[in-house]
Formats: C-alpha cells, sequence, structure tokens
C-alpha cells in the first residue's frame, strides 16, 4: 500500500507499511466510526500443522490450548525459564493449522522447532505468502471468510486474571480489531474491497494511536529483557493460570500469589503545549530519578501526545513524572493501568498466623 497517493512509509517495527496516508487526524476518525482498513502485511505468520499441534503449544506456551476449538481467536506468551516474555502470538486454528500472528516470525517459527522432539507438528515461517489486513470489527471469522484472528483484549479470558479495570469498564473495549489473513498477492484486492464499501485506508499512526489509548501491549514495543506478563496486566488474555506445567510457571504463579511485580505499565498524558516529543526509550523521571521508560507512543486525535511506559511499581501514581526529550524534558501525567499495590482482583489471601499447638498451654 506504499504506492498509493500520500503514503509516508513507518519505521522500527512499522517499517513496511504506510504510516499515515496525508491526514493522520481523519484516518484516526474513520478508525474510530470503525469504517476503516488498515494495511497489517508486516505481521508475521507462523503455521503448525499436525495431529499433534495444539497439544504441543499447550505444553509449551502460556495459554490453555489443547481443546481450541476452530475459528477460535487467543493468544499465548512464550515465557524464558524465569517468566519473562520471549514471544506473544495471537492464535487461531482452522481445524487443520494453527495460525500464528507475531511481530517476529522467523525467531518464533526457529525456536518452536527447536522444541518438536518426538511430537507430530510442522513449523513454518509463512510471512512471505500470507498478509494481514486489520479491520474494526468485533467478530471472530466465520466459515465463509479467509483466516481471522479477532483480537480479545481486554476481555479476561476464561483461566485470566487482571490487575485493571472490569472488561466492560476498560479503555480497550472500545478498541475493536481483528486480523484477517489473505494470500500476500491479493493484499491489494483486499484493501480495495473494502474501500470500495465506504471504509478508509489508514496507516499504523491511526492503529497505533488506538491501541496506546486501549492500553494493550504489543511485544515489538512494549516488552523488555525483563517483562513479565504481570506488568503489563497480560494475564488477562495471555496467560491461564490454572493449566498445566509450562516453561515460565513458577514466575506466573509466584508473583501472582505473593504480588508486587517489580514494574507496571502506565500511560502518560504528555504535555502537548510545545513541538517536543519523546521517543519510545527514553528516560520517565520523578524528583530526579529515573523511575521507568516510554515504549510506545502516539498522537491521539482526541487525548492529544500519549504514550505508553513502564515504570517502578513503588512510583506514586500522583507523581509529577517528566520524560527526557531531544531540546527539553516534558511533562507527563499518569493514568494507572496496573496498579501500584501490585495485586491482582483474585490473589489468595494471606495466611492467618499459624497455630503452634492444637490445644492452648495450661501449665508452666
Amino acid at each position: 500500500m506504499l504506492n498509493r497517493p500520500g503514503a509516508v512509509e513507518g519505521t522500527g517495527p512499522d517499517a513496511g507499511v504506510a504510516w499515515h496516508y496525508g491526514d493522520p487526524s481523519g484516518e484516526q476518525r474513520a478508525l474510530a466510526a470503525r469504517a476503516a482498513v488498515a494495511d497489517a502485511s508486516h505481521t508475521g505468520v507462523v503455521t503448525v500443522t499436525g495431529p499433534d499441534r495444539l497439544t504441543w503449544l499447550h505444553s509449551i506456551t502460556s495459554q490453555h490450548l489443547a481443546d481450541l476449538a476452530p475459528r477460535t481467536s487467543t493468544e499465548t506468551l512464550v515465557l524464558s525459564p524465569h517468566g519473562h516474555v520471549e514471544h506473544a502470538a495471537g492464535v487461531v486454528d482452522d481445524g487443520t493449522t494453527t495460525w500464528l500472528l507475531t511481530s517476529d516470525a522467523a525467531a518464533l517459527a526457529g525456536w518452536l522447532d527447536s522444541m518438536r522432539f518426538m511430537t507430530r507438528v510442522e513449523v513454518a515461517d509463512v510471512t512471505g505468502q500470507w498478509a494481514a489486513v486489520g479491520e474494526p470489527v468485533d467478530a471472530e471469522g466465520t466459515g465463509a471468510e479467509p483466516v481471522t484472528w479477532r483480537d480479545p483484549w481486554p476481555r479476561t479470558l476464561p483461566g485470566g486474571t487482571r490487575y485493571g479495570p472490569v472488561d466492560d469498564r476498560h479503555p480497550g473495549a472500545e478498541r475493536p480489531w481483528r486480523l484477517v489473513l489473505v494470500p500476500r498477492g491479493d493484499l491489494d484486492a483486499a484493501v480495495t474491497e473494502r474501500e470500495a464499501a465506504g471504509w478508509r485506508l489508514v496507516g499504523t499512526w491511526a492503529t497505533e494511536a488506538a491501541r496506546v489509548a486501549a492500553w494493550r501491549p504489543r511485544a515489538a514495543t512494549d516488552v523488555d529483557h525483563r517483562t513479565i506478563p504481570h506488568e503489563l496486566d497480560w494475564l488477562r488474555t495471555a496467560v491461564h493460570m490454572a493449566k498445566g506445567c509450562y516453561r515460565g510457571q513458577e514466575t506466573i504463579a509466584r508473583v501472582h500469589n505473593l504480588g508486587r511485580p517489580p514494574r507496571r505499565l502506565v500511560m502518560l498524558h504528555l504535555d502537548g503545549s510545545g513541538h517536543l516529543l519523546p521517543e519510545p526509550g527514553a528516560d520517565v523521571t520523578a524528583a530526579g530519578r529515573t523511575v521507568g521508560t516510554v515504549t510506545s507512543l502516539a498522537r491521539h486525535h482526541e487525548l492529544g501526545p500519549v504514550a505508553l511506559a513502564v515504570v517502578k511499581r513503588n512510583v506514586d501514581p500522583a507523581a509529577a513524572l517528566l520524560v527526557a526529550c531531544d531540546g527539553g524534558d516534558v511533562a507527563a501525567a499518569q493514568e494507572v493501568v496496573v496498579p501500584a499495590e501490585g495485586v491482582s482482583v483474585d490473589r489468595p489471601a494471606p495466611r492467618g498466623p499459624v497455630a503452634r499447638g492444637l490445644t492452648p498451654r495450661t501449665g508452666p
């Protein structure tokens, strides 16, 4: 779609698709009105086939996938032995193939292939054959449609838990989103078909602004080598708390049971009175002390400049923050995503004092 009039290419993880087509605000309004289509062909696509595909993926990732019904969307994480996020993927199965949508298909496919051992599965990076079309539709794909992944965010899926607000009060509830997979050679035709129905082609400026406003984590931007899912409120959609063992499960259970993940996600409302805006990776400071890092940045058509940042858990939610920027720091106000208490809604109650004996002492 970079050959379309006005197209400006994105950078970083959005290189290869359009950042905008000349009217970022108008594109955001079309997306908010659910009359937009986006080129999401930079999304990586991995397929897993074979009779053991779902039980195998269930055993090595964070989500309950063993009995995933066809055309039912979910997402899963690959964690390190210490519980840090290594890969994230949207998951949908069509009855014969499990489709994984991810930011780094080659790396995920390589890791999965190394874990096959004696299982009856085949893994393939098919990004070169398949492209994703993004659309603001809150529905699973039907049997008459191509393979479609419906973003589950922010619904708390079965087996999940949350740190943030209830589902219907979460800002992400206002952001329907799904990715429709089409043969890469048919991408232009798929977009044109939607434009003929009155939808507007939009760039990643619009889609990223909607994602940031929805507090939706993205592995390509909001994850570093220390990230655990609790910090991003990602237990809602990507982790099943009652499934069997998998790599990293001990950290998931321990932090959930004890509370207090070391960091927490916030949305920052940045001072937009000047022309300065920080870059992803910019330091966040409070009272002269570095307390976090900006992970995603957007100019929202209604909220103005906003960002997602990961800060230390004990940072006062009311604290005045500054974000480092070339030319001068920018003031920022926090909107809490993961509460500073670091306690999920279903954390087990603390145990009471342990009795020293079954009966009270009556003698010396």
